[in-house]
């Protein structure tokens, strides 16, 4: 559940909306696609992630992003016409066009229960379809929605209408539903399984497809019956479109395509060249195609899938830190030993080799050639010609090492696990530990002068040296919450961010005197953690964290207001050349960039404390190895229950079993003891109960 919602003048975003930050890498974006829609060959859109809806006029060559004013997940994009179209997704939301998505208008559902599906079979006829067996009907083209009794209450994934009295909806638990009049009656049907179905086709009122969880079914007389066709040991088949009653396809996890030509008495599979999952396609005709899915992925065949072509580009490993040395030079570290190297401003990045596959943590350069990365298992390397060459630092340390910062080319600091800090005078030729006088984790340090710096981690802790770090000595934070950033503009003012410790999670602090005193600034009531803030001067700043959130400020701190949404995505680190020209980067290679500070929008401030309702949200990251994070919402104080259960339904780890107040929660759970696979987390808290799915990918 998004605890900001931004709620935007339409007109004013219609000039805007693409001028505040843009994606640098993956390309054309790297949010999660959940669904596909195409009238023609040439017009198409995309929605996923964080409301991210794309639209394409010239068959793909270039996508554009569409205000689509909500931060919820879009899960289903459905049009009818190069005008009108609809999508639906996460918290009730339901989105409408009528000039295809220049403006996407909210209309009210009157549910906040996730919406899976939506389907349009004229301009005023639809449905959509969630969980608890959720169907909304309207029939003045989304004005009013209606609730429909489905008669069960499984979550129901996907639903097709062949005219505006005949369609099927599809779920949870083998639950296939068919209705002949318009839904004012939904009869179940025996579908002989009782795996989840996560998509449903038909091309006439007998013959239909229903894919899902291992399993691939078909009907010739309308859902009367249901017959296998096709199973795998760990398949999971999430979309299924058919041009006419032979030619098919089926997309899924790991890149898995199959196409049929005889209406799927045979299937075989076609080489998608990805193995990330594929979460829904579309066929406008025989040739052409197109599939979506995780980190943004696009593929596209004009030949009925005997080539794919992948339509997106870049890197997805997770990205930790980024630094500029001015406004076009530039370097990003993270995963695998991945560094990236710009000397445009972004418009390009390039690999740099690193010669390890070591997750780096930090980067800092001192000028255009000489500069430091650190990472994991004690990890330093040290470049004096920009990155071209790299070359490994005896650090004499075998901890995970989470930050480093230098003052000139021989004098610098590294901070990381139990309390480490190293030191070197000689540009990191030699590397002294020094005593921090703790064991706890330190995740940054920073540095104004040789003699004058700060480092912060977990536990609210925050230690200040003034003799180049030979004593260094704890500073009084006032909060226990993990601090994930530092950042000081002289040797009085700066700042310090985190969260995901206790309430509120997303903790800012601020410092006139040099951390003699620390003051609590209020985070905008968001309740995301903050891992990275950057302040071009004493009043400007930024603060980037998890699920996306961007905060700004134009007055110390005093007051922060959330950016527009631009990624579902975390963002690990934020940098600035000036008050305009900045960078942010995170989970799944994103690079985002901004060259008129990120403009700032009016939001609804709404406080964490006052839950509007039970809620159980999708875990995140979710594929995930080994730790995601799941949230909760409780309007009133409860005892809560939330379980974690195998596929099979046997309990595996149980991580809340107590008393707790109203507000917004949410636990973290390491899966570093569990196989890869489906697991099902439960929450009971009163009379209120939800499940949700989530997967382990080792």
């Amino acid at each position: 559940m998004k605890k900001i919602r931004l709620f935007i003048l339409f007109l004013f975003l219609g000039s805007v909306s693409n001028a505040q930050w843009s994606w640098q890498n993956p390309l054309p974006q790297g949010d999660f696609l959940k669904s596909v829609y195409f009238t023609n060959q040439n017009s198409g859109w995309a929605a996923g992630q964080a409301g991210r809806i794309l639209k394409t006029t010239n068959g793909g060559v270039s996508w554009i992003t569409q205000t689509s004013g909500t931060d919820n997940n879009l899960l289903s994009v459905n049009f009818i016409d190069q005008n009108t179209g609809c999508a639906v997704g996460y918290n009730g939301t339901i989105l409408k066009t009528s000039n295809g998505g220049t403006d996407w208008i909210t209309q009210t559902s009157g549910t906040d229960t996730d919406l899976m599906s939506v389907y349009f079979t004229d301009q005023d006829k639809g449905w959509a379809v969630g969980w608890y067996g959720t169907i909304l009907n309207t029939t003045d083209g989304g004005t009013n929605w209606t609730p429909q009794t489905s008669g069960t209450g499984d979550y129901l994934e996907a639903v097709h209408f062949i005219d505006p009295s005949i369609g099927w909806a599809a779920g949870w638990s083998g639950t296939i539903l068919k209705t002949t009049n318009g839904g004012a009656d939904w009869t179940t049907q025996t579908s002989g399984t009782s795996n989840d179905l996560l998509s449903i086709y038909f091309t006439d009122q007998n013959t239909g497809w229903a894919v899902g969880y291992e399993i691939i079914l078909k009907t010739t007389n309308g859902g009367t019956d249901w017959v296998f066709q096709l199973g795998g040991l760990d398949e999971i088949y999430r979309s299924v479109h058919f041009v006419d009653q032979n030619t098919g396809w089926v997309v899924g996890w790991n890149g898995t395509i199959l196409n049929t030509t005889n209406g799927g008495t045979d299937w075989s599979a076609q080489l998608s060249n990805t193995n990330h999952h594929l979460i829904s396609a579309y066929f406008p005709d025989q040739n052409t195609g197109w599939a979506v899915g995780d980190y943004g992925i696009m593929l596209n065949t004009t030949d009925g899938g005997t080539n794919w072509i992948t339509k997106s580009s870049g890197t997805i490993a997770w990205l930790e830190d980024v630094h500029f040395g001015d406004q076009n030079i530039g370097w990003a570290v993270g995963q695998t030993g991945t560094i990236l190297n710009t000397t445009d401003g972004g418009t390009n990045w390039i690999v740099q080799a690193t010669g390890t596959s070591i997750w780096l943590q930090s980067v800092h350069f001192i000028d255009q050639n000489t500069g430091w990365a650190v990472g994991d298992s004690g990890t330093i390397l040290n470049t004096t010609n920009g990155g071209a060459n790299w070359a490994a630092q005896s650090s004499g340390s075998s901890n995970k090492l989470e930050s480093v910062h230098f003052t000139d080319q021989n004098t610098g600091w590294v901070v990381g696990w139990n309390g480490t800090i190293l030191n070197t005078t000689n540009g990191g030729a030699n590397w002294a530990a020094q005593s921090s006088g703790t064991s706890t984790l330190l995740w940054n340090v920073q540095f104004i002068d040789q003699n004058t710096g700060w480092a912060v981690g977990q536990t609210g802790t925050i230690l200040n040296t003034t003799n180049g770090g030979i004593n260094w000595s704890s500073q009084l934070s006032g909060t226990s919450n993990p601090l994930y950033c530092v950042h000081f503009i002289d040797p009085n003012i700066g700042w310090s961010a985190g969260g995901a410790g206790t309430y509120p999670w997303a903790v800012i602090l601020k410092t006139t005197d040099g951390g003699t005193n620390w003051t609590a600034q209020s985070s905008s009531g968001t309740s995301n953690s903050l891992y990275s803030i950057y302040f071009s001067d004493q009043n400007t700043g930024w603060a980037v964290g998890l699920y996306g959130i961007m905060l700004k400020t134009t007055d110390g701190g005093t007051n922060w207001t959330p950016q527009l949404k631009s990624t579902g995505n975390s963002l690990k680190s934020v940098y600035f050349t000036d008050e305009n020209i900045g960078w942010a980067v995170g989970m799944n290679g994103t690079i985002l960039h901004t060259t008129n500070g990120g403009a700032v929008f009016v939001e609804d401030k709404y406080e964490p404390t006052q839950a509007k309702g039970f809620y159980l949200d999708q875990n995140y990251p979710n594929p995930f190895n080994p730790t995601t994070t799941i949230n909760y919402q409780l309007p009133k104080s409860s005892f809560v229950r939330l379980s974690i259960y195998d596929i099979s339904g046997r309990l595996v780890e149980t991580l809340v079993n107590e008393h707790k107040n109203a507000g917004y929660h949410l636990v973290n759970w390491n899966a570093h003891n569990v196989v890869s696979g489906i697991y099902i987390y439960r929450i009971d808290a009163g009379d209120f109960s939800s499940v949700r799915k989530c997967l382990v990918v080792k």
